[in-house]
């Protein structure tokens, strides 16, 4: 016997990176009130701020963050001679 009303609702979601102003629809559970338009029509809104588009890791602008020089120290320790 099936419990009723126990899964959340599966639905259009666009997704709305506010880094890069990028936005992608796909389908999720996530629970929003926010609405935005998108090719002409309304879906719910979640905001991130990090997506594909705007992670150093996938856009190959990953930048090394050098606090107080503590790469070059681990270069200058451990690097090659």
């Amino acid at each position: 016997m099936a419990k009723a009303d126990i899964h959340p609702e599966y639905r259009e979601v666009l997704f709305w990176d506010l880094s890069s102003d990028y936005k992608f629809l796909t389908r999720s559970t996530s629970d929003t009130k926010d609405t935005a338009e998108f090719e002409g029509k309304t879906y719910p809104v979640v905001k991130v701020e990090v997506s594909s588009q705007s992670h150093p890791f996938y856009t190959g602008k990953n930048v090394l963050l050098d606090t107080a020089g503590r790469v070059d120290k681990f270069n200058k320790r451990y690097g090659k001679k």
